[in-house]
């Protein structure tokens, strides 16, 4: 009795997953192709392949969709990011290549950079998706000498709201384009690696992110 009972909610839920995940997968092509404002819920449904009605079921807002959307985005990106970066031995080196690369997409992504006036929100889903990785690649560092961490949590926390407000002053065009690099060296900074030690960091080549 038990087992024939708990059967049908496993479809369920099953069902719902792949519903909810539909619809992310949905949203973030409409929201690339049109961005975020563009994008509207009943497209989303056809191209999720579900009622309109559904979408409400699993996201209260469009708002809330692109944010669902967003974490995707972010959880993909850092594992891209360590694909990119296996083989490099110097975690100071990834974790510099790791914040690079999200300011970057941050600033170019459609997904992202018409949220970013949510700082607080978008700021949040930033530590705590990436948050894992980036923790990782500073305890690493700072175990082999390269960094000087004491809390690697609170520096990734100033890290990814210092990431999310200056991509806002961006593409605002508050602060220039050019200067990604100055912004990267002053992240680093914060690791207590130094500014000469920092500016090497940010300079040294990077390898192709994969698709």
């Amino acid at each position: 009795m038990s087992s024939q009972t708990s059967e049908p909610l496993g479809r369920v839920a099953r069902r719902q997953q792949r519903n909810r995940e539909a619809l992310i997968r949905a949203a973030s092509a409409v929201m690339s192709e049109k961005g975020v404002a563009a994008a509207t819920m009943l497209e989303i449904a056809e191209r999720a392949d579900v009622g309109t009605g559904t979408v409400y079921n699993y996201f209260k807002s469009k708002d809330e969709l692109a944010i669902a959307v967003l974490e995707e985005l972010m959880h993909d990106l850092a594992l891209r990011i360590e694909q990119a970066m296996q083989g490099f031995e110097d975690k100071a080196e990834v974790y510099a290549f790791g914040i690079r690369t999200v300011l970057e997409t941050a600033i170019s992504d459609q997904r992202w950079k018409q949220l970013l006036y949510r700082s607080e929100v978008i700021a949040d889903a930033l530590f705590r998706v990436m948050g894992p990785y980036a923790i990782n690649d500073m305890q690493r560092a700072t175990a082999a000498g390269r960094f000087q961490v004491d809390d690697p949590a609170l520096v990734w926390r100033l890290t990814a709201h210092a990431i999310v407000g200056i991509g806002l002053a961006i593409t605002t065009d508050a602060v220039p384009l050019a200067s990604v690099e100055a912004i990267v060296v002053r992240l680093l900074c914060m690791t207590g690696i130094g500014a000469d030690l920092a500016v090497e960091l940010a300079q040294r080549p990077r390898p192709a992110l994969p698709a």
